[in-house]
């Protein structure tokens, strides 16, 4: 298998009325422990990864080749999607030619009219490489590798604009955000999801800051026309989990336990059990 565009699949999902998880990663335990989810899952399957975390694993080319050698050497055989999450206008063109196969230009914090022409210019450069494209309209809050939003509701009439570029998805503000929902949050808008849905035609939707929705609100917001959400924070959060779990029980002390293969192994597994049962979650399981 080698990595394919997210289009097809997310068109799938659409139809389908189920979504496509798009887990990030930050390192190889992380890829691993996403593609095992997936290929247990036997689900399609979209690896994230944010411009900060690329620069941190060592650059575009290192990701590119940690999925695709690991797609050969696991036999991985479920469709998987390298995208780009969140990347400015220099970031997703250097991607679509290093061989990403799908890009997210995001240029939400720009004037909406700077925001379409680049846009456009992406979609072009893109699909020339047979390379799927999301895009953005309204902000989403939280913080996501410095950019800040405040959780914007998207102009269905902007997104509509947005969608006539060619983009292959959409993401638009439905009051999600990135990291950890607070107590007081609203939850998400579904009058402003419908209005999109509405209005752009089909177009797979994409939610950001999948970590912490409730099971319900996901479950509408498919029905509504998401089929893809992102999760993060929550590998995050049970990553840490298990590690912190693994050392205040003293078995780094023990033996070797002090072995990074044995002292990452927790929070990995930690991972690959959280993407299954997001899978689960989002309506993905066997589609592949």
């Amino acid at each position: 298998m080698t990595l394919v565009s997210a289009a097809d699949m997310l068109k799938k999902a659409r139809a389908g009325k189920y979504a496509v998880g798009a887990f990030n990663t930050n390192n190889l335990e992380w890829t691993k422990a996403i593609l095992q989810g997936a290929q247990e899952s036997n689900s399609p399957v979209i690896i994230q990864t944010s411009m900060g975390a690329a620069k941190y694993m060592g650059g575009y080319q290192v990701c590119i080749h940690l999925v695709e050698d690991l797609i050969e050497s696991m036999g991985i055989t479920v469709p998987v999607a390298l995208h780009l999450d969140h990347g400015e206008y220099e970031d997703a063109l250097k991607c679509i030619e290093m061989g990403y196969s799908s890009v997210m230009y995001d240029g939400s914090h720009l004037p909406f009219d700077e925001n379409l022409e680049k846009a456009k210019e992406v979609v072009a450069k893109a699909h020339a490489k047979g390379v799927s494209v999301e895009c953005e309209v309204g902000s989403i809050g939280g913080e996501e590798d410095g950019v800040i939003g405040s959780g914007e509701l998207a102009d269905p009439k902007e997104c509509k604009a947005m969608t006539d570029t060619g983009i292959d998805f959409l993401a638009a503000g439905i009051g999600n955000i990135h990291g950890s929902y607070p107590e007081n949050w609203a939850g998400l808008s579904f009058e402003t999801l419908e209005k999109i849905a509405d209005i752009t035609e089909g177009i797979p939707l994409v939610l950001h800051g999948g970590s912490g929705i409730p099971l319900d609100q996901i479950q509408k917001a498919i029905s509504l026309g998401v089929s893809k959400i992102n999760v993060n924070t929550e590998c995050q959060e049970v990553f840490a989990a298990a590690t912190r779990k693994y050392i205040e029980e003293g078995k780094d002390q023990i033996g070797k336990g002090f072995d990074p293969r044995k002292l990452l192994a927790p929070g990995t597994a930690a991972v690959t059990e959280l993407v299954k049962q997001r899978i689960e979650w989002f309506g993905s399981k066997g589609k592949a």
